[in-house]
């Protein structure tokens, strides 16, 4: 055994470096993503608000080391814009999994994917660690002997630590006990010794932990690479989908900034899961088509020469035809055909605001509507994604709106959105997801979207409201009912657009749906954005 040193500063020499190790264990972190104060404290709102990450958290803890860790560092992988990682020398070896695992995460092409639907919202983020739960356990169940190794790692470092800490305690009570000329009582002394010699020990177990760890750490880094590439996608994947689902049903950023966690939440859960889930990609359709006709040209407006017509509007008449009246042998030629209507006028197209009354759109929900349409959707469907694609149209023009579910001449429920007020998405869903059943009655809705249309008239004054009629069937009015029909249309100067769904009957010449629609066309001609577009140009 080496002679021990006697005297402080000896003794100094030899565990001098072992007061430097006992002072540097507090750098390190359990937490691989550096965040400040704030981020922090956004985790753990967005923790306590969510009961899916409370959940699984609980889950992967009865099964592996710190998951929590992990899932913090994994939302703030998603939530900050730019996320910096830790040194691996800066971390607690238990966390190493974790740092590995995230590091491959932000080393995928797809989660930088993933970063641009997440940055800055924490339920995205969140919703992005849900996505992941799957990979996440899985590359944790592989990973097992990579943990238990940064385990034996942590244990030997706080040993070693432990035992840095030891070596300067013994220092001091040997500092404490040596005499004026610096020597130390050779209790102390020894004290010291058998202290550095444990520390030394100690130190080389744990190099040795650490060189096992690193090892298996990186005999496991390809299966999580591989893992991390695939929980990344799948998580963009689940963002995405969520994100389009929100603007299919007309949900943009600044609505969804405004509600609370629990809110979004339940709202994407009633999007996912409601009746017409399945139908997402059809109403954001037509809702896209409406946006893509507002403010094109429609007939008869000022604006575009397209060619020459006949007619008796005197402001369009063509010169040659003005130059009959400096004639007076063919004034009255011209008299003649401006009483028939054959005058030579150009023909105009061009923009301009239609309708100023509340749009009206009139959907069954009979029992047959739940039959298969175009494309195998429902007839339900077509009408209620059409139907809300009139809504979009209908506040764009700042015109009032008004959704009218009708079936038998007993059922009826009506929704009101007024222009002045937004439009409240749980009032959407409501409308989108009621359906009556029973049979089919035109003129119990076309009377209520009538008195609709006069008590506006009669509040407002405003005219030439629009009513759309929605139907796979065909009835009959009544002859007393249809001169009350007309002269109210004539009176409060509305318009009436059919479109006949599954139902070509209903859009025969001759039927009663074309008797009272000034357009009428089947739900056919939606399949061609350019064969119904007019219908939302001049909505």
């Amino acid at each position: 055994m080496a002679e021990t040193p006697g005297t402080l500063d000896e003794l100094a020499n030899r565990g001098g470096k072992w007061l430097g190790l006992s002072t540097s264990t507090a750098v390190r972190h359990t937490a691989a993503v550096v965040a400040d104060r704030f981020e922090q404290i956004t985790w753990h709102d967005t923790y306590d608000q969510s009961a899916g990450l409370r959940e699984l958290a609980e889950e992967l803890n009865a099964h592996f080391d710190h998951a929590t860790d992990l899932l913090t560092d994994a939302f703030l992988a998603a939530y900050k814009v730019s996320p910096r990682l830790r040194e691996r020398e800066e971390m607690v070896p238990s966390r190493l999994l974790n740092h590995q695992v995230i590091t491959a995460l932000l080393e995928t092409p797809e989660f930088a994917g993933l970063r641009r639907e997440t940055g800055g919202d924490p339920y995205a983020a969140a919703m992005a660690v849900l996505a992941q739960a799957t990979t996440l356990r899985r590359i944790l169940e592989r990973s097992r002997d990579a943990q238990e190794q940064a385990e034996q790692a942590d244990r030997a470092q706080q040993d070693a630590d432990g035992a840095a800490t030891a070596v300067s305690e013994a220092l001091q009570q040997a500092a404490d006990g040596a005499d004026e000329e610096g020597t130390v009582p050779d209790p102390a002394a020894h004290a010291v010794q058998q202290a550095i010699e444990a520390a030394e020990a100690t130190a080389a177990d744990a190099r040795q932990a650490a060189r096992n760890a690193a090892r298996v750490l990186a005999a496991a880094a390809p299966g999580i690479r591989a893992g991390a590439g695939s929980a990344a996608a799948k998580a963009a994947e689940a963002v995405r989908d969520e994100a389009a689902l929100m603007r299919a049903w007309g949900v943009g950023p600044g609505d969804l900034e405004r509600m609370s966690f629990d809110e979004r939440a339940r709202l994407a859960e009633r999007l996912r899961t409601g009746r017409l889930a399945q139908w997402a990609e059809l109403i954001g359709r037509f809702r896209q088509m409406a946006g893509g006709e507002r403010a094109r040209k429609v007939e008869n407006a000022t604006g575009e020469l397209v060619g020459v017509t006949l007619g008796d509007d005197l402001s369009r008449v063509i010169p040659s035809e003005l130059a009959n009246l400096g004639l007076p042998e063919l004034r009255a030629v011209f008299a003649a055909r401006y009483a028939a209507g054959e005058l030579m006028l150009y023909d105009i197209q061009g923009e301009q605001t239609t309708g100023k009354g509340a749009v009206i759109a009139c959907v069954d929900t009979s029992h047959s509507m739940y039959v298969a349409g175009p494309g195998g959707v429902t007839r339900e469907a077509w009408a209620k994604a059409c139907a809300l694609a009139l809504l979009d149209q209908a506040r764009h023009a700042k015109r009032d709106f008004v959704g009218i579910l009708f079936s038998a001449a007993d059922k009826l429920q009506v929704f009101r959105f007024p222009a002045d007020k937004a439009a409240d998405i749980g009032q959407v869903l409501d409308f989108a997801e009621t359906f009556l059943g029973g049979g089919t009655s035109y003129q119990r809705p076309l009377t209520a979207a009538a008195e609709l249309l006069e008590e506006e008239f009669n509040d407002a004054a405003r005219t030439r409201g629009d009513i759309v009629m929605l139907t796979d069937d065909e009835c009959d009015v009544t002859e007393e009912w249809t001169r009350g029909w007309n002269d109210a249309k004539h009176l409060l100067g509305f318009r009436v657009f059919g479109v006949a769904i599954g139902a070509p009957r209903a859009a025969d010449a001759g039927s009663v749906l074309e008797a009272l629609c000034d357009n009428l066309r089947s739900i056919e001609d939606f399949t061609d954005v350019h064969a119904a577009a007019d219908l939302f140009r001049v909505i």
